[in-house]
């Protein structure tokens, strides 16, 4: 096997060349094996064998099997919470550039949970195993939290206006995500039957949006 020194090209899992350092190969890698094999099938020389360099190079950037896990979870949290806040504002903002109506970046917003939910099953059941870990970082759990705090902010923003119902944002935040969490579920366990996973996206979040509505 050819062998890819740490910041130069690295050889990725179908066979094309990227250029970056050995961490995110490492990392990019590590979802793949938890994807295919799951947690138990994860180990640094394992990596190492499969991206061409040294069994020792992996320790250079994580000094254990469960430091590389609690990195991916961390990993998985950072890159929800980009798409998260991104789809917060992405495509909703009004002709005088304001953000547009909080309903349709809640909308958003679900949508881009459950896209990632649903393509990265076995990261997010990691993500949330490591963070809810009695020795568990404090970088993940704030991570963790900001996912939270995302949804929790719209909606507080959505309060201001009288767009959302009166609450707890926090509370209502979590009902929101066990909306769109449980859905993703239901679509990986493939329990949705022949209902395309788009229209219950479509659905669940015309209901949920219309129980966090103000009463009349």
């Amino acid at each position: 096997m050819t062998t890819f020194e740490e910041e130069g090209s690295v050889l990725t899992a179908d066979g094309s060349y990227h250029h970056g350092n050995l961490r995110a190969a490492l990392l990019e890698r590590a979802e793949a094996v938890l994807t295919a094999s799951g947690a138990e099938g994860l180990s640094l020389r394992g990596l190492a064998r499969d991206l061409g360099v040294s069994h020792a190079a992996p320790s250079r950037h994580f000094r254990d099997r469960r430091a590389l896990l609690d990195a991916l979870a961390v990993s998985g949290f950072t890159t929800l919470n980009a798409r998260l806040r991104s789809a917060a504002t992405d495509g909703t903002a009004e002709a005088d550039g304001t953000d547009g109506p909080v309903e349709a970046r809640l909308a958003e917003l679900g949508r881009a949970y459950v896209d990632f939910a649903v393509g990265h099953t076995a990261l997010l059941d990691l993500m949330f195993t490591a963070k809810h870990a009695d020795d568990s970082s404090a970088e993940l759990r704030e991570l963790g939290h900001e996912s939270l705090l995302i949804v929790a902010r719209l909606l507080e923003a959505g309060q201001r206006t009288g767009a959302v119902r009166p609450g707890d944002p926090v509370r209502l935040a979590q009902v929101a995500f066990s909306t769109v969490h449980g859905l993703a579920l239901l679509a990986v366990a493939s329990l949705l039957d022949d209902t395309p996973l788009s229209e219950a996206t479509e659905l669940a979040l015309e209901v949920l949006l219309a129980g966090l509505r103000p009463g009349r």
